[in-house]
């Protein structure tokens, strides 16, 4: 899979992809562009996102409540809210000016999905 560069392609879509191209050769991992709404560019396993850029531009990872907590105290990222001021337990949303490597993340919250599947 190419990875996007150039003028069309923010920052975010270029870490994306980057994180993208390392995890679509994983059994049983879809990616997901096109769509609108919740998960429209997200990775997913078995049919279930596991990680994905929101609508504000932050990366999001589904990780255990615990471990959500746990980051979210360490400043890593914040629960993530869609946007209807309801948060979601499972789900971290970190900025995408972080400069915390995304992949491990994404990583952690396939094998995470994956084990709930």
């Amino acid at each position: 899979m190419p990875l996007p560069t150039g003028d069309g392609f923010t920052e975010t879509q270029q870490r994306f992809a980057m994180v993208v191209q390392a995890l679509h050769g994983e059994p049983n991992v879809t990616v997901g562009f096109g769509k609108k709404g919740f998960g429209s560019a997200a990775l997913q396993i078995n049919g279930k996102i596991f990680a994905m850029i929101a609508s504000s531009g932050r990366f999001v990872v589904k990780l255990p409540k615990q471990r959500v907590d746990a980051l979210a105290t360490a400043g890593v990222g914040q629960r993530f809210d869609p946007g209807h001021g309801r948060l979601m337990r499972e789900w971290l949303a970190v900025e995408a000016t972080s400069k915390v490597d995304w992949l491990p993340l994404a990583r952690e919250a396939l094998h995470y999905v994956e084990s709930k599947s």
